[in-house]
């Protein structure tokens, strides 16, 4: 295997996936260093088939092993919504996401929530003769619980993080990355897909 391609364009994905595999960073690929540029429908009811079916679209187009993620946030007054519907719950035009969900919001609202990382590593598959097989899929998940903040904090990470608040009190947008990345949604189901990642991508001595 010659690299991993993380098949996102998302920059702030991009940067927190690197982090999270750090010690793997020089196996990484982006779609823009391969020109890539497919649009993968996400019209699946699961985080894991929406993973799958980007990590599989990427990973036949380029021939590599290939890790996708689709995540979401899930909040009780919005009926544990968005969910796999989060990239989309915001209409266009409305600005930013996490200002969307706070207006949808009430003061007197269940503001419970969690944020939910479902990943999926495609590997390219071939028959004995060298024939390629449809990529094999793996599937890594993490949950994170906290709150709707009343306001957006913080400067770090991106999307809904200045909002989403932890037991603590603190958002993951004020957190340092090393300690957002320790028990994020991500971070978690990167921690559960690394032992596979490393088996994968280490050559043998």
């Amino acid at each position: 295997m010659t690299g991993l391609l993380l098949a996102t364009t998302n920059p702030g994905k991009q940067g927190e996936f690197r982090r999270l595999l750090a010690d793997l960073a020089d196996r990484m690929v982006v779609p823009q260093q391969l020109g890539l540029a497919l649009n993968v429908a996400e019209p699946h009811d699961t985080y894991a088939e929406n993973a799958s079916a980007k990590a599989v679209a990427f990973c036949r187009a380029s021939g590599l092993p290939t890790l996708a993620d689709d995540s979401g946030i899930e909040v009780a007054a919005l009926g544990w919504g968005p969910g796999v519907r989060t990239a989309r719950f915001a209409p266009a035009g409305a600005g930013a996401a996490a200002d969307y969900l706070l207006a949808r919001l009430g003061d007197d609202s269940d503001r419970r929530a969690r944020m939910v990382c479902w990943l999926a590593l495609a590997v390219p598959g071939h028959g004995p003769d060298g024939t390629p097989r449809s990529p094999r899929v793996e599937l890594f998940s993490g949950v994170v619980e906290g709150s709707v903040a009343a306001q957006p904090r913080g400067s770090g990470g991106f999307g809904y993080d200045p909002i989403f608040q932890l037991d603590s009190g603190q958002t993951t947008a004020e957190l340092a990355d090393a300690d957002k990345d320790r028990i994020s949604h991500r971070g978690r189901a990167m921690a559960a897909a690394l032992p596979h990642l490393r088996e994968l991508l280490t050559d043998p001595a």
